[in-house]
C-alpha cells in the first residue's frame, strides 16, 4: 500500500468501541438491513445484509446500513414489535464480527416535508377520501408529519401537519426500545438519523422550519430538544457505553424553500449556520452522542449531502474540519471523498474518519483494492445517481420516478449486481458461442465484458480508432474527470480478457460477420430541428469532441441534461451561455436525481444564466436564433455560435431477430444504467 494512505488504516475509537480503520461505509436509502418499502413490511434484508457482509470481508472498518424508519413506511409497524428480525440479525452480527468490522445501525424518526412523495402518493394525500382508505397500508399524513405547518419538500402544494406532543414522546421510546433491540443484538452502536439533510429531527432544530410555540420550539434548547432527549433515553435503556452516533449537518446551505446555494454563491443562511452549528455540535455532544457524521446539506440544498459530478472533490471537508474544533467526540466526513485527501486530513487530524457511500456501490473491493495497490482496477463511482437514488423531480411533479424505482434504492447504474444478486449475476454458459458485439461503446464493452466472463469467444468491432463510443464525448466536460475514469477503466478491463478487439473496423452489414450470435450496440444519431438556418447550428456531439469551436456568447437549444452540462462547461470556461427550452423546467425527464438537476438549475438562478423556457426554436441567423415564446411572441436572442441539443434517436445496425440482439441506445435512448442493465439482459441469456 502507497503510505499516503496510511493514516486511514490506522485503529480509533467511538465510545469504547475500537474500529480497525477510518473508512466509513456511510448509510444509503434502501440498504438499511429492516428492509426499505416492500408491502411485506420490516424484515431482515438478506441482499442488505449480503452486501455488507462482502463489504466487510472487503476491509470496511464501520460499516452504517441505510436508514432504518423506526415506524414502518408500510403497514405502521413500529421494528421494535418485530422480535423475529432482531433474532437474524444476532445471527449475522456474528458473521460481521469475524472479519474484524464494526456495525452501527441507524435509526430515523422519518423524513417530515422531505419525505419523496411520488406523483401518485401526491394524488393519494391531496384526496381526503382516499387518503383515509388507505391510511392503515400507508399513513402519508404521518409520513409527512413536521415540527409545524410547512411546504412539503417535493411537492410544496401540500401542507404538511404538525406532530402532536404524544406523537413526539412515542417516537423517543421508539428510539429507546429499538435501540434496545439492537444492543442485545450484538450490533456496536447505533446512529440517529438525524440532525441532517432536512430530515424530520433537522426539521425540528431549524428555527426556519420550526414554528412551534410549546417545549419543542422556540429558544435554542427547545429546538434542539428532541435529539437530546433521543440520545439520553437510547443511554438510559442501553447504558452509557452504547455508542450513539449523530448524522449531522453542520451548515443548512438553503436560502428558502425549495432554493439551495451552490458553492462559492453570496447568500443568507436560513437554516443552520456555522455559528449556530459550532454551538449546536457541543451541545449535542455534551448531551451524550459519541461520534457525528458530518456533511453538508438539506433536500432543499440536496447536491451537499448528495453530491453529483457537478460539486467539488471532498465539497465538505473544510466545513466538517472546523467543526471539529468545537467537540472532543470523532468527527466523519462524507461528501465525494478522495482517499488521499481523506487520508492526509486523519493524518492531520481535521478529521477522524473518511465517510464513503456510492463508492461501495460501483466497487465492493475497493478498499482491498486500494491495500494492494490495485487503484487502476477501481471501477469508479461517477455520481451519477441514476441506480442509488434517481428520485427526479421537475415543475408539475412531485418525485416522477417509477414506484418500483422508489421501492429499488441503492442499485447502481455501473454494477447491476450491486443489490439484486438474485436478478444479475455471471453464470458460465451452458454452450460457449462465437459472438460479435458490434460498437465499442459502454454498451458494446460491456455486453463483451459480461460474455466473455460467462466463457464465450467475444469479438469487439468498434468503427473508430478509440473505445469509447458516444461516452467519450458525455465524459468531455471539465467536471466529469470520473467519466473519463470510467473509459480508461473500460479498456483495462476489455485487455483482460480473450476479447478480440478490432478498432476502425466499421461493420456496415452483418454479411461478412462470422457469428452464432450478435450484438448490436451502435448507438444513437443527434436529432435534427427543422428550420431554418438549422445548419448553421452545431451538433452537440461535435462541440464536445472539440470539431467546432464557439464564440463568447453561445445560445444552446435544448434544456435538456446535456444541454445544461453544456452550458454549466462553457460557463466555467468564461463563456456566456444562454439555454432556450420547449418544455415548462430544465431537465424535465425521469431518470436524473433532483441533486443533480437541482444543483444546475440552482446554478443558472445564482450566476444569471439566461434560461427561456416553453421557448422554441425558429430560425438559426448568422448573429442569433429566433424564438418563439408561450404567449405566441416572437423575438430574437444574439449570438456568435448556436449549439443543438435536442436528444438522440437510436441507429441500429440491423433489426432485432432470433440471433441479433440490441442493446442500449440502439434499442431505447437512455442513460448509463439503461445501457448497462439491458447489456446484461441480453448477454445473460446467450
Amino acid at each position: 500500500m502507497d503510505a499516503k494512505y496510511e493514516a486511514l488504516f490506522t485503529p480509533w475509537k467511538v465510545g469504547n468501541v475500537e474500529i480497525k480503520n477510518r473508512i466509513v461505509l456511510c448509510p444509503m436509502g434502501g440498504t438499511s438491513l429492516f428492509g426499505w418499502m416492500e408491502l411485506t413490511g420490516c424484515h431482515f434484508d438478506k441482499e442488505a445484509a449480503a452486501f455488507f457482509l462482502e463489504r466487510a470481508k472487503n476491509n470496511v472498518g464501520l460499516i452504517i446500513p441505510g436508514i432504518a424508519p423506526l415506524r414502518d413506511t408500510i403497514w405502521g409497524r413500529w421494528l421494535w414489535q418485530n422480535e423475529k428480525m432482531f433474532d437474524e440479525l444476532r445471527d449475522y452480527m456474528v458473521e460481521i464480527h469475524k472479519t474484524g468490522a464494526k456495525l452501527f445501525i441507524q435509526l430515523t424518526a422519518g423524513m417530515g416535508r422531505s419525505w419523496a412523495i411520488t406523483d401518485d402518493i401526491a394524488k393519494l394525500y391531496k384526496n381526503k377520501a382516499l387518503r383515509t382508505l388507505s391510511k392503515p397500508v400507508l399513513d402519508a399524513g404521518y409520513q409527512l408529519a413536521s415540527p409545524s405547518e410547512l411546504p412539503a419538500r417535493w411537492d410544496p402544494s401540500i401542507t404538511t401537519p404538525a406532530l402532536t406532543v404524544e406523537q413526539i414522546h412515542e417516537i423517543i421510546d421508539a428510539f429507546a426500545k429499538t435501540a434496545k433491540l439492537c444492543r442485545d443484538a450484538g450490533v456496536d452502536g447505533v446512529e440517529i438519523h438525524a440532525v441532517h439533510e432536512g430530515y424530520l429531527l433537522d426539521q425540528f432544530t431549524m428555527d426556519w422550519t420550526n414554528k412551534r410555540t410549546d417545549e419543542y420550539g422556540g429558544s435554542f434548547e427547545n429546538r434542539y430538544r428532541l435529539p437530546v432527549e433521543i440520545v439520553k433515553a437510547i443511554k438510559k435503556s442501553c447504558g452509557e457505553d452504547f455508542p450513539v452516533s449523530l448524522r449531522y449537518s453542520v451548515e443548512s446551505k438553503v436560502k428558502d424553500f425549495c432554493s439551495g446555494a451552490v458553492p462559492g454563491e453570496d447568500y443568507v443562511e436560513v437554516g443552520r449556520n456555522m455559528a449556530e452549528s459550532e454551538k449546536a455540535a457541543k451541545y449535542l455532544q455534551d448531551a451524550g452522542y459519541d461520534m457525528l457524521n458530518a456533511d453538508n446539506g438539506t433536500y432543499d440544498s440536496w447536491y451537499w449531502s448528495h453530491p453529483p459530478m457537478y460539486m467539488p472533490q471532498n465539497c465538505n471537508l473544510e466545513d466538517v474540519a472546523h467543526i471539529k474544533q468545537f467537540v472532543d467526540i470523532p468527527v466523519v466526513c462524507a461528501g465525494r471523498m478522495e482517499p488521499e485527501v481523506g487520508a492526509k486530513a486523519v493524518a492531520e487530524g481535521r478529521i477522524d474518519g473518511v465517510g464513503v457511500a456510492r463508492q461501495f456501490l460501483a466497487d465492493g473491493q475497493w478498499v482491498t483494492k486500494l491495500i494492494e495497490d490495485r487503484l487502476e482496477d477501481i471501477r469508479p463511482c461517477i455520481c451519477c445517481h441514476n441506480g442509488c437514488f434517481n428520485f427526479c423531480s421537475y415543475k408539475g411533479h412531485a418525485n416522477d420516478q417509477d414506484f418500483s424505482d422508489t421501492m429499488g434504492l441503492a442499485r447502481c447504474a455501473l454494477n447491476p449486481e450491486t443489490m439484486q444478486s438474485k436478478k444479475y449475476r455471471i453464470k458460465p454458459a451452458r454452450k460457449a458461442k462465437n459472438i460479435a458485439v458490434i460498437g465499442g461503446g459502454i454498451g458494446g464493452m460491456e455486453s463483451a465484458l459480461v460474455l466473455a466472463k460467462r466463457g464465450h469467444k467475444v469479438t469487439l468491432y468498434e468503427k473508430s480508432g478509440e473505445l469509447g463510443g458516444v461516452f467519450i464525448a458525455a465524459a468531455a466536460p471539465s467536471f466529469k474527470e470520473k467519466d473519463r475514469a470510467l473509459i480508461a477503466w473500460y479498456k483495462r478491463e476489455i485487455a483482460k480478457y480473450p476479447i478480440e478487439v478490432k478498432l476502425n473496423a466499421e461493420v456496415k452489414d452483418l454479411s461478412g460477420v462470422q457469428a452464432d450470435e450478435v450484438i448490436i450496440a451502435t448507438g444513437a444519431t443527434p436529432n435534427r430541428i427543422p428550420v431554418p438556418g438549422a445548419e448553421k447550428g452545431i451538433q452537440a456531439i461535435d462541440f464536445l469532441l472539440g470539431r467546432q469551436e464557439v464564440g463568447e456568447n453561445v445560445t444552446i437549444i435544448g434544456g435538456g441534461l446535456t444541454g445544461c452540462e453544456i452550458a454549466y462547461d462553457l460557463y466555467l470556461h468564461g463563456k456566456k451561455p444562454t439555454i432556450v427550452e420547449m418544455k415548462d423546467d430544465l431537465i424535465a425527464v425521469k431518470g436524473v436525481c433532483l441533486a443533480n438537476s437541482s444543483y444546475l438549475r440552482d446554478f443558472f438562478k445564482a450566476n444569471k444564466v439566461p434560461v427561456h423556457l416553453e421557448t422554441s426554436l425558429k430560425e438559426i441567423q448568422d448573429d442569433g436564433v429566433l424564438v418563439k415564446d408561450k404567449n405566441g411572441m416572437e423575438y430574437k436572442i444574439p449570438a456568435d455560435s448556436v449549439i443543438l441539443s435536442v436528444g438522440y434517436k437510436p441507429n441500429p445496425l440491423a433489426q432485432k431477430d432470433k440471433h441479433i440482439h440490441i442493446v442500449g441506445d440502439a434499442s431505447h435512448v437512455g442513460n448509463l444504467r439503461t445501457v448497462i442493465w439491458q447489456a446484461w439482459d441480453v448477454c445473460m441469456k446467450l
